[in-house]
């Protein structure tokens, strides 16, 4: 199975099934690729190239709007908390707060996605909109060096980014995850509706995998030892990092929040039932015993960088 992951926290789940043999267990040898964000992930499913991959909300409700019942969400990922999603802004930029930002460049990972809808939620306390800005995108590993040269003014980032960022001097303009989207559902673990329609054994045993993972992610010592493995978090800095939260449901209620907002900020036009893309999660009492857990070992994704959303 080819799934698509990006090189931050969002994604630890799939790299603790990998190294604690959940996937081996169910049968299902894994190839893990990394990809820019939700958006770009999509067509890779449709087209067979990727099995599952991480598919932010944003993404997944814009895509059943646009092309219904392409798309199914198989379990949940990650949902931000306050301090773990920001826009930031070189040491010595003149903008100081959230109404200097009309008339600027903002990098975001990918467009019409969760870093664009969280940014506009920020702008609209500023009275302000997206067409006061200038979007574009950009991986989140460059998004650094191009707020150096004076690419853009405002970064739109998650960790370890924003670590990093801060060790050279860059500072936080706002925290994107407050007020309208706090506690924000970022991500879920997505296929195709074809793949799931032809393929409900493999989709049932990742679905076993990734949630016995995910109430490992309980655990703030097992991400800590998993994301220097993947990411480029130093060990002390995964120690340290705000982390957001790795649900084990896949509540409709939820994330429905998302296609809410984005029905308000005009991403979508009409009422979209976020239900009819999501699949029943196996309960606890159904998972067979998990196998006994194995040590980390190097880093398994196939590139150094990606984006979450």
């Amino acid at each position: 199975m080819k799934i698509g992951i990006m090189t931050i926290p969002d994604c630890a789940t799939v790299q603790i099934a990998k190294v604690r043999g959940y996937f081996e267990a169910e049968g299902l040898p894994v190839e893990i690729e990394t990809v820019q964000g939700g958006g770009i992930a999509l067509p890779k499913l449709e087209s067979g190239a990727l099995n599952f991959s991480i598919m932010n909300y944003t993404a997944a409700v814009l895509a059943e709007a646009n092309k219904p019942g392409t798309l199914k969400i198989v379990a949940d990922a990650y949902q931000a908390e306050p301090n773990t999603f920001k826009l930031m802004v070189p040491k010595n930029s003149p903008i100081k707060d959230l109404a200097d930002l009309r008339g600027k460049h903002v990098m975001v990972a990918t467009l019409r996605s969760v870093g664009t809808l969280t940014t506009e939620t920020a702008l609209k306390i500023a009275g302000l909109t997206a067409s006061d800005v200038r979007f574009s995108e950009r991986p989140l590993p460059e998004m650094i060096d191009a707020l150096g040269a004076g690419v853009a003014d405002v970064a739109w980032m998650t960790e370890p980014f924003i670590s990093a960022y801060q060790e050279l001097g860059g500072r936080m303009l706002y925290d994107v995850m407050q007020g309208e989207t706090e506690s924000w559902p970022i991500a879920g673990w997505a296929t195709s509706a074809d793949f799931a329609d032809s393929h409900p054994r493999e989709v049932a045993a990742f679905q076993r995998a990734i949630l016995r993972a995910q109430h490992d992610a309980q655990n703030r010592q097992v991400i800590t030892e998993i994301l220097p493995t993947y990411t480029k978090i130093k060990a002390t800095t995964a120690a340290t990092i705000i982390l957001g939260t790795f649900p084990t449901d896949l509540h409709p209620e939820r994330i429905r929040r998302v296609a809410e907002v984005m029905r308000e900020y005009r991403y979508i036009t009409r009422e979209v039932d976020v239900s009819s893309f999501l699949l029943p999660l196996p309960t606890i009492s159904t998972l067979s015993p998990p196998p006994p857990p194995v040590a980390p070992s190097s880093p398994t994704a196939s590139a150094t960088g990606g984006a979450a959303s």
